[in-house]
């Protein structure tokens, strides 16, 4: 991105709406610029693909002071049935556009186009079911002795701060904006920079939702963290639900504590891929491979670590060696491409660096790295690396790499296995691959993480929780407990008179 001063024209609010122009901030059901633009490039060839209004704490404030007045003043909150339909309107409209947004998610955040189809098709379905959740939701009430009344009623906390990664912009916003709104919140939403013109197309799919009354659902776009700070530091927003890295979320949870506002945080990971001597490598090989590429393994879930059990370790090895030295990167809109780009050159750096830092410890079965030429020098692609490491206290396998690069690790049984798994300070996710259904439940209980996969990898569904243990993160989003990290739990109690003689 570059920045540069540029003033608002009057023809602003149309042009945005027409796709032309600097993409503008959606706040309180308005178009709104900012003085600075900035300018989102294409990762895979370094091309500029438009223009952007770059906010701050001023767009910050705008949005949470329309998402408090819309929270106090409308019937959002109290209208379980206004916000149903909302949400399937939006989920409407979420499929009308999936072509054109996936394809311009594929441009701008480098993923594969089918990657960014599957991404944009997980929208609908997250609204749906929270669309169902809006009307089913339920108290309890008891008479607990003769005339003593209690119940007890979820409501809704109030402005949501939601902190949006560049990632998978559009799935990990719906993940935590369609919860918050079938609880009733309203909702202050801090877009990443990187995908400024996909958070855009998204919110132009807002404003085409007649059902959400203004400013019940207010966007801008963050060149930088001070409008995401203003959001944790704010007394008038009452929740944040934040998708990153640990170091970020350990900062708003000291932060947010101090006006002890609620904090749903889903935070780094290093998912450890456990393979034990009866798998079907057939089956899994596959799956490692895609647990280390997928979105160029950007990904909080990527599979970072394989551990293998010995007597298959020298197989495993030379088959995984293989496949990720064959893996062809290109354009995510090229169908031979396996891999895309990563989202920026100084991503492909700092991969690099550490990557070369651990070959100075570990032994270098991969080297991936840079592409340096031909076409594809242009963009910010790197070629996936695989190190083995014996020493689990190393920075490779302690430190998330958030890039496509995978240890290879040993264990002999299923002590070392657990041991070696649970050995980082994530928790997010984890997976086991074994013919046993006995050992994959020992292992599964054991592992520390909020997820664990059996001969999967990256299976999600919105009727079950996801999130982290450690260091990942905490609360939950999806599932039963999805919607209940967005409300408060208020009890009421009724003594009634005794009957007249």
């Amino acid at each position: 991105m570059t920045d540069s001063a540029r003033s608002p024209d009057a023809a602003g609010e149309e042009a945005d709406r027409a796709g032309r122009g600097p993409a503008r901030h959606w706040i309180d059901g308005k178009w709104v610029a900012s003085d600075r633009t900035a300018t989102s490039y294409n990762p895979a060839d370094g091309s500029a693909l438009g223009d952007f209004y770059a906010g701050g704490r001023d767009e910050a404030q705008a949005a949470i002071t329309a998402a408090r007045e819309a929270f106090e003043a409308t019937t959002w909150s109290r209208d379980r049935a206004l916000r149903s339909r909302a949400l399937l309107e939006l989920a409407e409209h979420f499929e009308e556009h999936s072509e054109e947004l996936a394809l311009l998610l594929t441009r701008e955040n480098g993923k594969l186009l089918r990657e960014a189809t599957m991404e944009v098709s997980s929208a609908p379905n997250t609204l749906r079911h929270n669309s169902g959740l809006a009307l089913s939701d339920a108290g309890s009430a008891s008479e607990v002795k003769p005339g003593v009344y209690f119940q007890t009623l979820a409501e809704p906390i109030g402005v949501a701060g939601i902190i949006v990664p560049w990632n998978s912009p559009v799935a990990l916003l719906i993940r935590s904006l369609a919860p918050a709104l079938a609880a009733g919140n309203t909702a202050a939403v801090k877009m990443p920079a990187q995908t400024a013109l996909t958070g855009a197309f998204v919110q132009r799919i807002v404003e085409e939702t007649a059902s959400l009354p203004r400013g019940v659902v207010n966007f801008f776009t963050d060149s930088g963290n001070g409008g995401a700070q203003l959001l944790v530091e704010s007394p008038d927003v009452d929740l944040i639900s934040y998708t990153g890295g640990t170091t970020t979320g350990r900062t708003i949870s000291a932060n947010g504590a101090r006006t002890l506002k609620r904090l749903n945080l889903e935070l780094g990971g290093k998912t450890p891929m456990v393979v034990f001597d009866d798998a079907d490598l057939d089956a899994a090989v596959p799956l490692l491979v895609a647990a280390v590429t997928t979105f160029g393994g950007q990904f909080c879930m990527t599979g970072s670590r394989v551990l293998v059990q010995s007597g298959i370790a020298d197989e495993l090895r030379e088959r995984l060696r293989r496949q990720l030295a064959d893996v062809a990167v290109g354009p995510g809109e090229d169908p031979a491409s396996q891999m895309g780009p990563l989202i920026d050159r100084a991503a492909v750096a700092r991969v690099d660096a550490m990557v070369a830092e651990a070959g100075t410890y570990a032994k270098t079965l991969v080297r991936g790295g840079p592409v340096t030429e031909g076409p594809l020098a242009e963009g910010a692609f790197y070629r996936p690396s695989m190190l083995e490491v014996e020493d689990t206290g190393t920075d490779i396998v302690q430190r998330e790499v958030f890039g496509p690069v995978v240890t290879f690790e040993v264990f002999d049984d299923e002590t070392e296995a657990v041991r070696k798994a649970n050995a980082t300070e994530f928790g997010l996710a984890a997976a086991v691959f074994t013919r046993d259904v006995d050992r994959a439940r020992r292992i599964s209980r054991e592992i520390k993480a909020g997820t664990v996969w059996t001969n999967t990898w990256a299976v999600v569904n919105d009727r079950f929780e996801e999130g982290g243990y450690k260091q990942s993160g905490t609360g939950r989003l999806r599932g039963g407990r999805g919607l209940a990290e967005f409300q408060e739990t208020k009890t009421y109690v009724h003594i009634a008179p005794p009957l007249a003689n």
